[in-house]
């Protein structure tokens, strides 16, 4: 699924126009990224936890060369999955 069948889908369930549903998802998502990259936690209960997790400064391998590398530090966003997600997926 794709954003346009999302969108869709959500404009069904909720019986609201494709344009209301648009503006609600594309809200959702864009203050989703917003407080994650400030380093914010969002808590969906029976979905899920989207958070930023810091990865630390490490050594890699140039598989073509053979060379070592250093692979700076970076912050990456993480989403973990609620028991109820969880459970309808196992089903």
């Amino acid at each position: 699924m794709n954003k346009t069948e999302l969108i869709a889908a959500v404009a069904e369930k909720a019986e609201i126009s494709k344009k209301d549903a648009e503006k609600a998802v594309t809200a959702a998502i864009d203050i989703i990224i917003e407080k994650v990259a400030a380093g914010e936690e969002i808590r969906i209960v029976g979905f899920g936890t989207f958070e930023r997790h810091e990865r630390g400064e490490r050594t890699g391998v140039n598989p073509q060369t053979k060379e070592k590398i250093t692979i700076a530090a970076s912050k990456v966003p993480a989403f973990k999955a609620g028991k109820a997600f969880k459970d309808a997926v196992d089903k």
